[in-house]
């Protein structure tokens, strides 16, 4: 813990929210900084102050607000970022808007943070898609999923020194802030570090379409809704649990002096790596019912596989083995449908414990 508040950009988005109750829980100031423009953060920051009257602080304001910006820096010991412009669809419909707030944005937090003169560590939320749509990995399907040919590659994941290859507007913008933050390390010794992002799902997250699948899958199914798949369905992704994530950024924080200029790849890793399909069967399974499915062309710059090599990162932050991917989408699961005041159907995963 740092005898300053920590800030949270994107404080009240699903990971920022849940990273912002476990460190208010062990009795750190947190400042909650975000514009509180997307569908459900309100209610999550509602549900933090609810929680933790005492020790969160909110900002209501864009990233691309500097005076706001400048003020809640000039008051924090760390800083996660997470405020961004989230989805691929909509970099595509406003690539400068886009543009103004992951990489602007991002660039505004960083001369922020250096203009305080002292050591302030500074985490970054990058994304997988930094690595491009993978086109030179051959794959095959198996069953309902994709897998690499290369069984190393299968065995292991993509690790950290697969080459840049930035797709869409929001893959160059989340890229290019990504290097951003690592120079800014090596230019100015500031203590910043990266995590390159797969899924992450879990309680708190209000999915969409764009954003946040899992999350999305599971409230279409509940409500008994058809789901859209944008391709074959089976894409392979590493999900992972929210609990799993904010325990690395918590040890990266940590360790933040023998970690500084690193990007790490977070993920679930090859254990807990899913196709969608598999995941709309075990969904199935949890509610009891089959689920809908509508089939729509792919989308620009959707990867057919990705899985994170998370060897580096654990080793790096001693992570423990990451929620087995069942238990954890029935724990989501068992979060929706109480938020809703719906119930679940009569399965051996259902009500699964957080």
């Amino acid at each position: 813990m740092t005898n300053r508040p920590v800030l949270i950009t994107g404080g009240a988005g699903f990971v920022g929210a849940n990273l912002a109750d476990a460190l208010a829980r062990d009795g750190q100031h947190v400042i909650v900084y975000d514009a509180l423009v997307r569908p459900g953060v309100a209610r999550n920051l509602a549900w933090l102050e609810g929680r933790h009257p005492d020790r969160i602080t909110t900002v209501v304001a864009d990233i691309r607000d500097t005076g706001s910006l400048d003020l809640a820096v000039a008051e924090a010991g760390a800083v996660f970022h997470f405020a961004a412009q989230v989805a691929v669809t909509t970099s595509l419909e406003a690539p400068r808007t886009d543009s103004e707030i992951n990489l602007v944005g991002t660039i505004n937090l960083l001369e922020a943070v250096r203009a305080q003169g002292r050591p302030i560590p500074l985490l970054f939320a990058s994304t997988n898609k930094v690595y491009g749509d993978l086109p030179d990995i051959a794959l095959d399907r198996a069953g309902d999923a994709y897998r690499p040919a290369d069984a190393t590659l299968r065995e292991r994941g993509i690790g950290e020194d697969r080459p840049l290859d930035f797709h869409t507007p929001y893959g160059c913008s989340k890229g290019a802030a990504d290097q951003y933050v690592l120079d800014y390390a090596r230019s100015f010794g500031m203590p910043t570090a990266v995590f390159r992002m797969s899924c992450i799902y879990g309680p708190r997250q209000m999915g969409t379409e764009d954003q946040g699948w899992v999350a999305h899958f599971l409230i279409r199914a509940l409500e008994g809704q058809p789901i859209t798949l944008y391709g074959d369905g089976a894409q392979v992704r590493d999900i992972l649990h929210v609990r799993d994530a904010v325990a690395a950024y918590r040890a990266a924080l940590a360790r933040m002096d023998t970690i500084r200029g690193r990007a790490f790849n977070l993920g679930g890793g090859p254990d807990n790596a899913v196709s969608l399909l598999q995941v709309l069967d075990h969904i199935a399974t949890l509610t009891g019912r089959p689920v809908e499915r509508v089939f729509r062309a792919w989308r620009p710059g959707d990867q057919r596989y990705y899985v994170s090599d998370t060897r580096v990162a654990g080793a790096a932050l001693g992570l423990s083995p990451a929620t087995d991917w069942r238990q954890g989408v029935a724990n989501l699961a068992t979060w929706l449908a109480s938020e809703r005041g719906l119930t679940l159907g009569a399965a051996p995963w259902a009500g699964a414990a957080e």
